[in-house]
C-alpha cells in the first residue's frame, strides 16, 4: 500500500475522488476540509460527526500532517517562531507576527534557498530542495493552530525560507488552496510574495488570476550593487524589475512593494536614496525598509536610526510612499533562517 496522501496538498477535486473511491457520497467532502480548514481538527479521530469505520479508512488513505513542530520560540512582543520538521529530516521555518489585530504568518517555500543573499542566514547552507505543496500549506495550519481560539490568521507572507518563484507551480498550488472557500479562505489580497526578481515568472504570477500582492527585493538603486548582495547567476536587472512591476500592475491592479534592507555604510547613504526614489517613483510603487537584523558571523551591521530616518525622508521628498518596518521578534533570533541553523547545528552537536 503507498503512503498516505497529505491533506493540505490535495484539492477539493482531489479529495473529493478519494472519498468517492472509498464509496462515500458528495457531502463527505466538505465535512473533512471543515474541521480540517475551518475547525483546526489535528487528528481524524477529531471529526466526530464522520462514522468511525470511515476514520479508520481515512487513516490509512490521509495523512493531516506529513510535518510537524519540534520548536517554538516566543518573544515578548509576542512574535511566535516555529521550527518544523519534513518528512524527511529536513527543517523550515514559520513565523506568526502579532500587530494590533492583524495576525501575519510568514512561511517558507523552500528548505534552504539558491539565491544566497549575502546578509542572510537562509541561504547560507544553500538549496536542499522545493517544498511540496502540502508542506507550505502545513506551515499555515501550523502557525493557526498556534494562535488562541479567538484568533484569526488576517494576512500572509511568502517572505520565509527561500525564493518562492523557483518554486512556482507548488507556491501556485498553494496559493489556490489557501485562498480557496473550502480552503483557508483567505484573501488574495491577503496574501504576499516575495521574489528577488527571477525571469519571466512575475509574468507567471500575474496570469495566475488571484490578486496577491507583490513585494521584490530590490536592496540597491544600481545593477553593480545589487549583485554584489544578491549574486544569484538569473537575477533580473533593476530596469528589468522597473518593467515587470509596471505589467504587474496593469494585469492584476495590485501595486508592488520594493523590499530595501538597509546595511549600515553599505546602501544607506542620501545619494543612494535619491538613485532609489528615481527609479521607483515613475512606477508608483511602495518601498519597505527594512534595518538590518543582524546575523551573527555576518559582516553587515543595522543603520542607526539617523541613518534610516535621512534614507525615509529624502525618499518621501522626492514623492514616493515609503513605510520602515518595525523592528519585531529580536528574541527569537527573527533573522529569517537563523533559529533553523540554530536547530540544525544543535542536532548536528548532539550527534557528535
Amino acid at each position: 500500500m503507498s503512503a498516505p496522501q497529505a491533506l493540505g496538498g490535495l484539492t477539493r477535486e482531489e479529495l473529493s475522488s478519494v472519498l468517492s473511491g472509498l464509496g462515500e457520497r458528495s457531502f463527505r467532502v466538505d465535512q473533512v476540509l471543515h474541521w480540517f480548514y475551518g475547525r483546526r481538527a489535528r487528528t481524524f479521530d477529531a471529526m466526530t460527526d464522520l462514522p468511525a469505520a470511515l476514520r479508520e479508512r481515512l487513516k490509512m488513505r490521509l495523512q493531516l500532517f506529513s510535518s510537524e513542530v519540534i520548536e517554538t520560540c516566543e518573544d515578548a512582543d509576542g512574535t511566535k517562531k516555529l521550527v518544523v520538521r519534513l518528512h524527511d529530516g529536513h527543517t523550515i521555518e514559520a513565523v506568526m507576527i502579532p500587530e494590533a489585530r492583524r495576525r501575519t504568518g510568514c512561511v517558507s517555500t523552500q528548505v534552504g534557498c539558491p539565491v544566497r543573499c549575502r546578509f542572510c542566514a537562509s541561504g547560507s547552507a544553500g538549496l536542499e530542495r522545493n517544498l511540496e505543496t502540502a508542506e507550505i500549506v502545513e506551515q499555515v495550519l501550523h502557525l493557526t493552530l498556534a494562535l488562541g481560539e479567538d484568533e484569526r490568521l488576517t494576512h500572509l507572507v511568502f517572505m520565509g525560507i527561500g525564493e518562492g518563484l523557483l518554486n512556482f507551480d507548488r507556491l501556485a498550488e498553494a496559493l489556490r488552496i489557501l485562498n480557496a472557500t473550502w480552503g483557508l479562505n483567505l484573501g488574495a489580497r491577503r496574501m504576499t510574495v516575495s521574489t528577488v526578481g527571477v525571469p519571466g515568472t512575475i509574468g507567471r504570477l500575474a496570469k495566475l488570476g488571484l490578486q496577491v500582492n507583490l513585494a521584490i527585493s530590490l536592496h540597491a538603486p544600481d545593477d553593480d550593487l545589487r549583485r554584489r548582495l544578491i549574486p544569484y547567476r538569473k537575477l533580473m536587472n533593476v530596469s528589468e524589475i522597473i518593467n515587470a512591476s509596471a505589467d504587474y500592475f496593469e494585469t492584476t491592479g495590485r501595486d508592488v512593494t520594493f523590499e530595501y534592507v538597509l546595511l549600515a555604510g553599505v546602501n544607506d547613504s542620501p545619494a543612494q536614496a535619491e538613485a532609489l526614489a528615481k527609479i521607483v517613483k515613475p512606477c508608483h510603487a511602495a518601498v519597505n525598509l527594512i534595518p538590518y537584523n543582524v546575523v551573527a558571523g555576518s559582516d553587515f551591521e543595522r543603520p542607526t536610526r539617523d541613518a534610516v530616518r535621512t534614507f525615509r525622508d529624502v525618499l518621501r521628498k522626492r514623492g514616493v510612499h515609503v513605510t520602515s518596518r518595525r523592528r519585531r521578534g529580536t528574541g527569537v533570533d527573527a533573522a529569517c533562517g537563523q533559529l533553523r541553523l540554530d536547530a540544525m547545528k544543535r542536532e548536528a552537536d548532539g550527534r557528535s
